[in-house]
């Protein structure tokens, strides 16, 4: 699509040259609009727009107009701008007012269109006008208070980097768990062996040494964080930990130094083990979130550990090299070894064997293979030894492009949590105004400064927006995680998350109820015409035709060896059947709506079409429309349902979904199958673009529809379904208009889909609950002094483990054994 835009400074520093693809236009009258509308933005110095190439050339003055305005300015013509997709891997981020400082920080700078940034994956999408510099985002999120860094290697090298960087880190953060643990150890043993009787005290000096680290060194990290935030101008779980913890070790060392008592007096108790434990405690909930976070990504490094690291490549002499998978280009020949995992998309050239490929498509049975047939890399060959001709490598691999699917529906957010994100925003604030009134409440009650300083560190301490900002995006990655290893493909999480809804499944029949190869069944002339005239006749039309019924004309003909009559002007009549001139006749083979819209009389030939719609026959008429019109026959086709589709219709049922079939089939056909599967509403004898209008008139009816199909005819009506959903057995457009991929074509996979929907819902939502009731409960706890720091402390990190861990339980998910006979 875009050609990237470029910059460069212009006239003497002071103006900024931009070079932008412009999309949409289509003469020299959209050159004049979209030049106008740029040059009336203030700053604009010269603008040149080259149809031709579709590129604007703009100088301006950054200091008074920028690109986010030149972007507007173009779309307002009635045009848009080229954009282009940047992915960066963020550094820093503990909470979910983190996020929504990144994504604030990230939308400000010129040019970014939108940003969405995900706490789980530690990753930000970033759309942004062509031509924004992604290092100008990077120092965006550093002026933010966080690092970044770009994230668009190829397939699996960044995922292996992070992956890397993450295991480093987790093991400088169990390192430090178990330093502040011994550390604090020796702090809260008098508490312990105060339960059996033992009366232990530990001099104040040495607490103070022993808290010391644990609070500046181990603890720096909350220092450092919670500081820029407070440069950015707002706060983050850091600061609410760095504060009340400084609190408690402040006023320890206080009393330590300069809290004189008399001799013979009893040392004051200091609370040097509260900032400590507290300090531990939150690290040890941070450890455990972390290994918790990076098992939800078990989905992704599962599919990359597919591919194998080497091939053995055919060379021209006949000998086999060995070399890197990622050496292997488009063309080459490669041998695999019975057992062996394919390394590369193919096309068998020798050999016969059995593939299985449940990890790419959730199909637990090995699929036979043979000469001609397709292979995906990363599946696991059988028995047979085989050669294969390589047709995709790298990123076009299907294995790579399903990682970039899990990995772009792991990233996006949901629609409820944006709302989320906008709580978070506010919570810190709100916090540490409620901890300054806990402290003036107690304080004017006549307590002492100790128990309103301890009280006012405790509401600092419990209150963290962490399993708030955690509840949604882990519930997602887990889902899809699991989704993915059904052979369920999730695009975004909106789908995700909307598929929970579906109360009405509409299938398209051909493809996706039924197996999608139609055989021809009967072929009846009128009187007056031979049998074999009829089907050269109809193979004649059908030439070169691959809808799947002109297949099964061809295979017939082919069978009776009957030539195709020769035909001349061939024409498509969309939705309805197609038209030729046979030896000057001009004939057209199509559906009873054709027949009736040309006035055809079909009457001899009505009951015959009748008995084989109620045999759930398909069927198509031949007829002549000049030099004069009559009928010349009728075609049946038979194409039987799937194996497994009434078991999908009952799954449905059983979860109270209804079912409609939506077809351009006739009547009495599409009513025989339907009976035949248990589906409850027929939508018959409809073109492809009157699909997408029967679509949303059942969403009209307050219906949340998911729209099965297979097809390039289903797209308009998938993209007016809910939730569409795409059988891989059909085409790159059905799919790329998809929300969901069925990675095969098993009707029972839709099933799946929607539970796992309801099961991650069900967690998000249950995550929401428990961090929203946490918080509303022991906020007020603690500031009415019912929770010391520890406790409030221990409460706060197994918050986050636990709505992390309630979100793992989705990985457990399998399919019900009823919709698996």
């Amino acid at each position: 699509m875009a050609t990237v835009a470029t910059r460069s400074a212009a006239f003497a520093g002071s103006l900024e040259q931009i070079g932008i693809s412009v999309e949409g236009m289509t003469c020299g009258s959209c050159v004049a609009r979209v030049e106008r509308a740029v040059k009336a933005l203030p700053g604009v110095r010269d603008v040149s727009v080259n149809l031709a190439s579709e590129r604007a050339t703009v100088s301006y003055d950054p200091g008074k107009t920028d690109l986010s305005d030149i972007d507007n300015a173009i779309a307002a013509a009635g045009y848009s701008a080229a954009s282009e997709e940047h992915k960066l891997s963020i550094d820093g981020m503990t909470c979910a007012s983190c996020v929504a400082r990144i994504e604030r920080a990230i939308k400000a700078v010129p040019g970014v269109r939108d940003a969405t940034v995900n706490l789980a994956t530690e990753k930000a999408q970033v759309t942004a006008l062509a031509g924004t510099s992604p290092a100008d985002i990077i120092a965006a999120v550093a002026g933010a208070g966080y690092s970044a860094r770009t994230a668009d290697g190829g397939a699996g090298t960044t995922a292996q980097g992070d992956e890397e960087r993450q295991a480093k880190a987790a093991r400088i953060e169990q390192f430090h768990v178990i330093a502040a643990t011994l550390l604090s150890l020796p702090l809260v043993a008098p508490m312990l062996l105060a339960i059996l009787g033992i009366n232990l005290t530990v001099p104040g000096w040495l607490q103070l040494a022993l808290a010391t680290p644990v609070q500046f060194w181990i603890g720096a990290r909350f220092y450092r964080a919670g500081w820029r935030a407070l440069k950015a101008g707002t706060g983050n779980m850091d600061l609410l930990v760095a504060l009340g913890t400084s609190a408690a070790f402040g006023m320890s060392t206080y009393q330590l130094f300069f809290d004189h008592r008399m001799p013979g007096m009893a040392e004051p108790h200091y609370y040097f083990e509260a900032a400590a434990v507290v300090i531990t405690l939150v690290l040890l909930g941070k450890w455990l979130e972390g290994r918790a976070k990076r098992q939800t990504g078990a989905a992704i490094r599962a599919l990359m550990a597919l591919r194998p690291d080497t091939a053995r490549v055919l060379l021209p002499d006949g000998e086999e090299q060995q070399v890197p998978a990622g050496h292997v280009r488009v063309g080459h020949k490669v041998r695999v070894r019975p057992g062996e995992r394919i390394p590369v998309d193919g096309r068998v050239l020798e050999g016969v064997t059995s593939v299985d490929e449940s990890m790419l498509t959730g199909e637990s049975l090995p699929v036979a293979k043979g000469v001609g047939d397709a292979v995906t890399g990363g599946s696991i060959n059988g028995e047979g030894l085989l050669l294969v001709e390589t047709t995709a490598v790298g990123a076009e691999s299907v294995l790579a492009r399903i990682v970039r699917l899990v990995e772009s529906a792991q990233g996006s957010k949901a629609p409820i949590q944006r709302l989320v994100d906008q709580l978070s925003a506010i919570f810190v604030p709100v916090v540490i105004a409620i901890a300054l009134a806990t402290f003036a409440g107690w304080m004017m009650w006549g307590a002492s400064l100790e128990t309103a300083m301890l009280n006012a560190v405790s509401v600092l301490v419990i209150a963290c927006p962490c399993a708030l900002g955690l509840a949604t995006p882990t519930a997602i990655m887990a889902g899809t995680g699991v989704a993915a290893r059904a052979g369920v493909l999730i695009k975004d999480a909106e789908a995700l998350e909307t598929a929970h809804r579906v109360n009405m499944v509409v299938f398209d029949k051909t493809g996706t109820l039924t197996e999608g190869r139609p055989t021809l069944v009967g072929a009846v002339p009128v009187d007056g015409t031979a049998r074999s005239q009829l089907l050269g006749l109809a193979a004649g039309l059908q030439q070169g035709s691959e809808h799947p019924l002109a297949v099964a004309v061809m295979a017939a003909a082919e069978i009776e060896q009957i030539a195709p009559a020769p035909v001349q002007d061939m024409r498509a009549i969309p939705g309805k059947g197609v038209g030729a001139t046979v030896s000057g006749r001009k004939l057209v083979l199509g559906s009873s709506r054709l027949m009736a819209e040309l006035g055809i009389v079909t009457g001899e030939l009505d009951r015959t079409a009748k008995e084989l719609e109620e045999q759930g026959r398909s069927v198509s008429w031949l007829a002549q429309i000049s030099p004069d019109k009559h009928l010349i026959g009728i075609l049946g086709f038979g194409d039987e349902p799937k194996d497994a589709a009434r078991a999908a219709i009952e799954s449905l049922h059983a979860r109270g979904i209804a079912t409609v079939m939506l077809t351009g089939d006739n009547a009495g056909s599409a009513r025989a199958i339907a009976n035949r599967l248990g589906i409850d509403h027929v939508i018959s004898n409809v073109l492809p673009d009157e699909k997408a209008d029967a679509v949303a008139a059942l969403r009209k009816q307050g219906q949340t529809i998911a729209m099965i199909g297979d097809g390039i005819n289903d797209a308009p009506a998938l993209a007016a379904a809910d939730v569409a959903m795409a059988m891989s057995t059909g085409t790159d457009v059905a799919m790329h208009t998809a929300g969901v991929t069925l990675m095969r074509g098993d009707p029972r996979l839709v099933a799946d889909a929607i539970q796992i929907s309801q099961r991650t819902y069900a967690k998000i939502q249950q995550g929401l609950f428990w961090a929203f009731i946490y918080n509303v409960v022991g906020v007020p706890l603690a500031a009415l002094g019912y929770l010391t720091p520890i406790v409030a402390g221990g409460a706060m990190a197994l918050s986050s483990v636990s709505v992390v861990a309630n979100a793992l339980l989705l990985r457990r998910w399998r399919a019900d054994a009823s919709i698996r006979p």
